[in-house]
């Protein structure tokens, strides 16, 4: 058995289905998905130490790569004042002017969590523009 079919017998215990997320089901391709111990660049490796090329890069948010040192040592400088306030900071009004000044077309832009709240704004806005 390797390990990735032993976290996934133990995943099916606590977790429905053994997954966290649809798209990481096997359960069409009848065996137990792959867990992922690390990854750098365009490969990940799973923690039966086999290397694959990740292809769908997380599904979008690893554009620059998995562990780019860049993107890491930016995180380490913004996580030094803290990791989530759940209230506005000057780093948001900076990353707003930055796309609107970048976008020329982009006259405003509202940051989300999810697509399920990118999807719930836009419904908000066009209600509020249609009256309807």
């Amino acid at each position: 058995m390797t390990k990735s079919e032993e976290l996934f017998q133990r995943a099916v215990k606590r977790i429905p289905g053994g997954v966290n997320s649809p798209v990481r089901a096997y359960g069409s391709v009848t065996e137990a998905p792959r867990f992922i111990q690390g990854a750098v660049g365009s490969k990940i490796f799973d923690v039966d130490g086999n290397e694959y090329i990740d292809y769908i890069d997380s599904w979008g948010p690893m554009i620059l790569g998995h562990n780019d040192e860049r993107i890491k040592d930016a995180v380490i400088r913004a996580s030094e004042n803290g990791l989530s306030f759940g209230c506005a900071t000057e780093k948001e009004v900076e990353m707003a002017e930055f796309i609107c000044e970048k976008i020329p077309h982009v006259e405003m832009i509202r940051m989300v969590n999810s697509g399920t709240e990118a999807v719930m704004s836009a419904l908000r806005v066009a209600r509020g523009f249609t009256g309807k």
